[in-house]
């Protein structure tokens, strides 16, 4: 008998599963499929009855069933009653009652529902009082909804029953085959699904507006809420949606898994989307607005359309066998979202969109202590989403559009198409997608695997070049790690591109494509070309490589950036000056100044969002380092707000750019003159043209004059409160009263976030990252021990409330005594969690960076 590992299949009481333990389980369970009946209603509490059918291999010693904090009424296993074994997590299966082949285990039960965005979310809507529910399972939450083998590689088909209002909806993976009326209620009665993860599989009920659209190649619905379905904007989803779906159909060569397409709005949700089978949610923080959508918003609502998309083949039809495998779905995704958003819609821009943002979080995370591969073990189900991050999505994806050129573009799709075909309604594993790629390409892919996904950091590259004569001599591709302790070199395909300062702008003369490995490579086919003004070699963006300017190139860039056309590089250089400020080669001030002279220049939507973004970060860095460049950053944030406004009052006739000017405004106005005029803005005593105050730009302008307590903000506060009832309108008051600089509210918040049972997880996480804006950092320091102090305690409410957490409320000072306190934490709480440790590890090192930055900074 081997003790070792029949202790490790043991469970430990909790809601989670080992990698082992769900190994073990897979190893004798097959076939399995549920039978589910709902009765919901308005009520706190569901009631539900879970009919489990598998097949059982070999012995069942310690089996569990999952089924999370439930009031079991009757538990049968093969036609006898008995009395379940239930800790409130699952219930262990005695060996007795089962039997080698088909099994069937019924269990009746009650539950409240959930209220922190897992399990069956139930929401009040607070204009009208109506209830709506929705499902969330990933990772692992599908138990606190019925009795279920909660892991993605026991695949299952789901047959529902739902006893709902007359007046609901009821939205599932199938389309409903019978709706028929059982006193107060409707029956809905859906179809056996195909096989699925039960992370993959949903619930969705209430009084949902519905939209309907048949113009595509399959049947597409929307749901909302009824309160808001002004702020809806059916047609820009069904557009995009429909595109999505005919480009994918093309693209994978197998036709779309299912049989319609429904979308759901929901509130209090946690994440932007979630690729439920046939039935995706969508957060309504991020896509409800109260205006017509920027052009930002409409490509950010493309984009996660089609990232959801691309998961119901990757990730529903063919699905990960264990949470390691999780990065390989969202990678994929990220990847085909930017990709389909490119070259199925209107923002043919998209790359450019996913290199400005998501891939510069990439890249930060990457050059961190806490930087991991690609591809990490996963303990349990516990640690699920702790690498769950930009390096899972964003590096992900980059690598495999790297990996796209490396092979090229046909061969990779053949690849993806192949393994889409072999393990349809099945799990896979990374090595199964690497070698249907092998395979197509007929090239050995293990060391390029070894080297992208096994091994963390990142790398910087780097022009090397002499010139002669005005030509060049000697031309060489430098590739460096930037961590010593991530020493691992990579082999990538770039494109190296020579420009040269004309009297109209800075143009391209030549390229070179160069696959590059090791330390040094040499670039033999760009010696004799005429000596560049400015060198980049990564144009157009293959790799996922830091590009570290030559001093002439930078020097060019700096003094003809608004002469650059290509917005792409364009964009790529604004992105050079501001890491050589974060990796402190330059002071702060140099790209403050180079932003004063080009923002305003900048005609791309696009960059202008980038800039403005790091105008922001630079602000924010300038008020963590206060008091000792505090005149420094008081004449910084007067040179910002000016000419954010001036470049509002310009763009009167382009509303794009004058909103994104215009939120930079209120962003950046800290003194009492700018307040002061935003406060006129908010009572109507002065405009500003072709500026329309929607009620998401009135709750910002609030919340910014609460911020600094200007005027009679808290009485604008109250009377907006009274305006909007809405649910978006309770959490933009929440954090306009959250903000206010008062210690004494403070504390109050700070205890309730650390403390409340009953606020929902939603509102509690408004609160989070509103509580210490930058410069409220006496306010911060004020609570800080306190917070550290309490992480170990906190660390028990699990990942859900950690991530937010620690997020938002790790204190921030820029300053020697603060990394002394985390130290202090690291070195004696040795039981935090990893996620914990990490977000401490990783403020540690920032904090450092911070320091850095403050001592370049040059007094002015």
């Amino acid at each position: 008998m081997n003790t070792s590992s029949t202790t490790a299949s043991l469970r430990d009481g909790t809601p989670f599963i080992s990698e082992y333990q769900a190994s073990e389980r897979a190893r004798v369970i097959s076939n399995v499929d549920y039978q589910l009946t709902f009765f919901l209603s308005e009520q706190s509490q569901f009631r539900a009855i879970s009919t489990v059918n598998f097949e059982l291999n070999g012995t069942a010693k310690n089996l569990t069933l999952d089924l999370n904090q439930a009031n079991i009424i009757s538990m049968i296993v093969n036609g006898s009653k008995i009395y379940p074994k239930y800790n409130g997590s699952y219930i262990t299966l005695s060996p007795s009652l089962l039997q080698s082949g088909q099994n069937t285990i019924a269990i009746e039960f009650t539950r409240e529902h959930s209220t922190n965005g897992e399990g069956l979310h139930r929401f009040v809507d607070p204009v009208d009082g109506k209830v709506y529910l929705y499902s969330h399972f990933e990772p692992a939450a599908a138990q606190q909804m019925f009795a279920v083998f909660d892991q993605p590689d026991l695949k299952a088909s789901f047959q529902l029953n739902v006893h709902a209002p007359k007046d609901w909806q009821v939205i599932s993976a199938m389309r409903e085959s019978s709706i028929s009326a059982q006193g107060n209620d409707n029956v809905w009665v859906f179809p056996a699904s195909p096989k699925l993860s039960p992370y993959n599989f949903s619930l969705h009920a209430g009084p949902y507006h519905m939209w309907q659209d048949n113009s595509g190649p399959y049947p597409m619905r929307l749901f909302s809420r009824q309160s808001v379905t002004e702020q809806v904007t059916p047609q820009d989803w069904f557009t995009y949606t429909k595109q999505g779906l005919y480009f994918f159909d093309r693209y994978f060569g197998i036709p779309y898994p299912f049989k319609k397409y429904d979308q759901v709005l929901v509130p209090d949700f946690l994440y932007g989307a979630m690729e439920n089978a046939a039935a995706i949610t969508f957060s309504e923080d991020r896509f409800l607005f109260n205006a017509k959508m920027t052009a930002s918003q409409k490509e950010r609502l493309a984009g996660v359309i089609m990232h959801e998309m691309a998961h119901q083949w990757f990730g529903d039809l063919v699905t990960m066998k264990w949470w390691n495998g999780l990065w390989l779905n969202e990678s994929f995704a990220a990847f085909m979202g930017t990709l389909a958003t490119a070259e199925a819609t209107e923002f043919t821009h998209a790359w450019r969109t996913f290199y400005a943002s998501g891939k510069q979080r990439a890249y930060e995370l990457d050059s961190l202590v806490t930087t991991h591969p690609i591809e990490v073990p996963v303990a349990t189900t516990q640690n699920a989403f702790d690498n769950i991050d930009a390096i899972t999505y964003q590096k992900g994806a980059s690598t495999l559009n790297q990996l796209s050129h490396l092979l090229g573009k046909e061969t990779f799709r053949q690849g993806v198409k192949q393994y889409l075909t072999e393990f349809s309604y099945q799990n896979a594993q990374l090595d199964d997608f690497i070698g249907s790629l092998a395979k197509a390409s007929n090239r050995d892919l293990s060391q390029w695997t070894q080297e992208w996904l096994y091994k963390a950091g990142v790398n910087s590259i780097k022009a090397e070049y002499t010139c002669a004569n005005g030509m060049i001599s000697d031309f060489q591709l430098v590739q460096r790690a930037v961590s010593d302790e991530f020493p691992t070199l990579r082999e990538q395909k770039v494109k190296i591109g020579l420009f040269y300062q004309r009297q109209h702008g800075v143009e391209e003369h030549q390229t070179a494509v160069v696959t590059y490995k090791g330390a040094r490579t040499n670039v033999s086919e760009l010696v004799g070309a005429y000596c560049p003004d400015l060198v980049y070699p990564n144009l157009d963006d293959w790799g996922f490589v830091k590009v570290d300017l030559d001093q002439r190139s930078m020097n060019t860039a700096k003094q003809a950036l608004n002469k650059v056309h290509d917005p792409l590089l364009r964009s790529m250089l604004w992105q050079s000056m501001w890491d050589s400020v974060l990796d402190g080669q330059a002071p702060l001030n140099d790209f403050i100044n180079v932003a004063l002279i080009n923002a305003p220049l900048e005609q791309d939507y696009t960059i202008l969002g980038q800039v403005i973004s790091n105008l922001l970060r630079a602000k924010e860095m300038l008020d963590l380092m206060a008091p000792a460049n505090k005149q420094y950053a008081d004449k910084v944030s007067r040179a910002l707000s000016q000419m954010s406004l001036r470049m509002t009052m310009e763009h009167h006739k382009n509303s794009d750019f004058q909103r994104r000017w215009f939120s930079a405004y209120v962003s950046l106005s800290t003194q009492s003159d700018p307040l002061k005029h935003l406060q006129q803005l908010l009572t109507g005593t002065t405009k500003v043209k072709g500026l329309v105050l929607d009620q998401d730009l009135r709750w910002d302008i609030i919340r910014q004059l609460n911020r600094f307590d200007y005027g009679n903000a808290y009485a604008l506060l109250q009377r907006e409160k009274m305006t909007d009832t809405s649910d978006s309108g309770e959490k933009a008051a929440l954090a306009a009263e959250v903000i206010r600089p008062q210690a004494h509210l403070k504390r109050q918040w700070l205890n309730t976030i650390e403390h409340s049972q009953a606020m929902p997880f939603s509102k509690l996480r408004v609160a989070m990252f509103n509580l210490y804006p930058a410069e409220q950092n006496l306010l911060s320091a004020a609570t800080a021990e306190q917070r550290l102090a309490n992480l170990i305690e906190l660390d028990k409410k699990g990942p859900v409330f950690m991530r937010s957490y620690t997020q938002a409320l790790i204190p921030r000072a820029c300053s020697i005594d603060n990394i002394t306190m985390i130290d202090q934490v690291l070195n004696t709480e040795t039981g935090l969690s990893k996620l914990t440790r990490r977000a401490l590890l990783e403020t540690r090192q920032n904090e450092y960076r911070c320091i850095n930055i403050k001592q370049l900074v040059k007094p002015q």
